[in-house]
Formats: C-alpha cells, sequence, structure tokens
C-alpha cells in the first residue's frame, strides 16, 4: 500500500505506482508518472514531464524534472525519463530536455550521490557511478558502468565510454574512450580501468585484447587516423575491442589525451 505522508502535496493528475512511500514535505507534480514501489524520503520535488520505473529511492532536496538552463527552451513540455533501482542523494538536480525530439534519460541502478547535476538532455546509462558535485552540462551521454568521481565538471556533447573510470576533480572537454582510467585538468588518460574490468569479471584475454587496441591509440605515438589504420589491420576483433574502435570512430569532439 503507498504511503503519503500528510504534509506532501501530490498534484491531480499525478500518477503513483503501487507500495511507494512519499515523505514529508515531497511535492510530485501534475504530469509526474512514478513506478512502483519508489520512496521518497522528504523534500523531493518532481515536475514536468517526468516519468520515474521502480524501486528507486531518492533522498531530501532532490528536485528532478525541472525546466532546462537553456535560452533556446520556450516552455515546451519536454521531458525526463528515470528508470529503475537508481539511488538519487541529497541535492541532485536534473533537468528535463530542451527540444520535444530527445528526452532526459538516465537508465537502471545508478548511484547519483549529493550535489550532482544532470543538464539537459543528457543520456545515462546503467549502473553508473557518480559521486558527489559532479556537474554534467547538456547533451553528454555516458554510458553503463562509468565511475566518475567528485568535484569533476564535464563539457556539453562529451560521451564517455563503458567501463571508463574518471578521477576526481577532472575537467573533461574531450570524449573518454572505454575501458580507460584518467584525471586532471586538464584530463589525461594514464591506463586502463584494469582493477574496475577484473571486478567485473573480464578474463584476462579480454583484458589484454583491450589493451592491445588501446595501445595504439595511445602508447605508439600515432595520431587517431593512423592508430585506425592499423586497428583495422589486427583481423577478427574481440567484442570490446570493437566497441573501443567503433567509439573512436564516432568521437565528434576528439579524444582525451
Amino acid at each position: 500500500m503507498t504511503k503519503i505522508h500528510p504534509t506532501a502535496i501530490i498534484d491531480e493528475g499525478a500518477q503513483i505506482g503501487a507500495d511507494c512511500e512519499i515523505g514529508p514535505g515531497c511535492h510530485v507534480g501534475p504530469s509526474v508518472v512514478l513506478g512502483d514501489r519508489n520512496i521518497l524520503i522528504s523534500n523531493v520535488i518532481l515536475s514536468g514531464h517526468t516519468t520515474i520505473g521502480d524501486d528507486n529511492k531518492i533522498s531530501p532536496y532532490a528536485v528532478l524534472g525541472t525546466d532546462p538552463q537553456d535560452l533556446k527552451f520556450k516552455g515546451e513540455p519536454t521531458r525526463l525519463r528515470i528508470g529503475s533501482r537508481n539511488k538519487i542523494r541529497e541535492f541532485v538536480t536534473i533537468n528535463r530536455s530542451n527540444n520535444l525530439e530527445e528526452d532526459t534519460v538516465v537508465g537502471d541502478d545508478n548511484l547519483l550521490m549529493e550535489y550532482v547535476h544532470v543538464a539537459h538532455n543528457c543520456q545515462i546509462g546503467n549502473n553508473c557511478i557518480i559521486a558527489n558535485v559532479v556537474q554534467m552540462a547538456g547533451h553528454l551521454v555516458i554510458s553503463d558502468f562509468v565511475s566518475i568521481g567528485g568535484m569533476t565538471a564535464i563539457h556539453q556533447f562529451v560521451h564517455i565510454g563503458t567501463h571508463a573510470f574518471v578521477g576526481g576533480a577532472s575537467a573533461i572537454k574531450k570524449d573518454i574512450a572505454p575501458y580507460t582510467r584518467g584525471q586532471g585538468n586538464p584530463y589525461h588518460t594514464v591506463g586502463l580501468n584494469s582493477v574496475g574490468l577484473m571486478r567485473r569479471g573480464f578474463s584476462n584475454a579480454a583484458i589484454a585484447a583491450i589493451k592491445e587496441v588501446y595501445n595504439l591509440f595511445y602508447r605508439k605515438g600515432l595520431n587517431t587516423s593512423q592508430a585506425l589504420e592499423e586497428a583495422a589491420k589486427l583481423g577478427t576483433l574481440t567484442p570490446e575491442q570493437e566497441i573501443f574502435i567503433e567509439f573512436v570512430k564516432q568521437a565528434d569532439r576528439g579524444l582525451s589525451n
């Protein structure tokens, strides 16, 4: 049975799923769709055309589904979609998209720590860990299993590849390749996220194959075009190598050094 504290405000039109807990001081707007077994601890604001899946836990003073911070936005009923089993901690803010063609999206099983900001049109995958005070500009793509250290600022339109590890207090202006780790302002790639890959069950052979293509782009002194030419000579690629190389091909902002 859903429990709603008497001081919570649930606007007419809001859709609340089964077995939710909505704590004191929360406000759920009229266009919000909330799935089952969600917990809004207290003073959570859900606004706009926001759809949230099941089994999420949202901490006090999180504000989700507000207008994009974009001067081009003219009040359209844009959307935010959040999946299931996410932990969204205190003072997290997530804006809706700035156009009707694309939503802001947060996937499943993510941890967003205190004061994270997710701007309009960001696309966050699944199983990501985003530490305190990470600030995301608009139109980012954060792939699955990415970890981002606290106090990191990320430029608009940046893509971060799957299983990447970003150290804290970084400033990111270019795309970050899958399976890599780095840190800094300016950001510097220092190697593979080997520890993270081993923890997630990657075999030694899979990690060695990733290292083979990584070396082409980061250790051989080749530019990106030359490295892609060398990668084309490798023959049959592993799935991880294909992901790495395809990411590089699509890196419109260029790869972080």
